[in-house]
């Protein structure tokens, strides 16, 4: 199982961006998707995550308002737009699978994780 994430960059504080993140069909249509970060010297922790059908989200505080996640099942691609950016988002970012179709924080219900994709946030 391989999830394909992409996006991450350098950019100044209140800027954008969009990570993308591509697993096959097979894999994530009916499971649910996240997206945690983990800063250096820091642990990894939850950021957004969305059901299997998309209907419901949920966010950390310290992202809500900010970022939005969504995903496409067609094609499998879970997405993480990213707005405000503040130094403090620094991190690498890992998109994941979940066990189940609902959305989840939990790291303990994670399946698969993909390999990261750094975003650093200049101030």
């Amino acid at each position: 199982v391989q999830l394909q994430a992409s996006g991450g960059g350098l950019v100044q504080a209140g800027g954008s961006l969009s990570l993308s993140c591509t697993t096959s069909k097979r894999t994530s249509s009916n499971n649910g998707m996240a997206w945690f970060r983990q800063a250096s010297g820091k642990e990894r922790e939850f950021v957004a995550s969305i059901s299997w059908n998309g209907d419901r989200t949920y966010y950390a505080d310290s992202v809500k308002g900010r970022f939005t996640i969504s995903r496409d099942r067609v094609s499998g691609t879970a997405y993480l737009q990213m707005n405000s950016l503040a130094p403090e988002d620094t991190a690498v970012y890992y998109c994941a699978v979940s066990r189940y179709a609902q959305a989840t924080s939990a790291i303990s219900a994670i399946a698969y994780w993909g390999q990261g994709t750094r975003v650093t946030v200049s101030s």
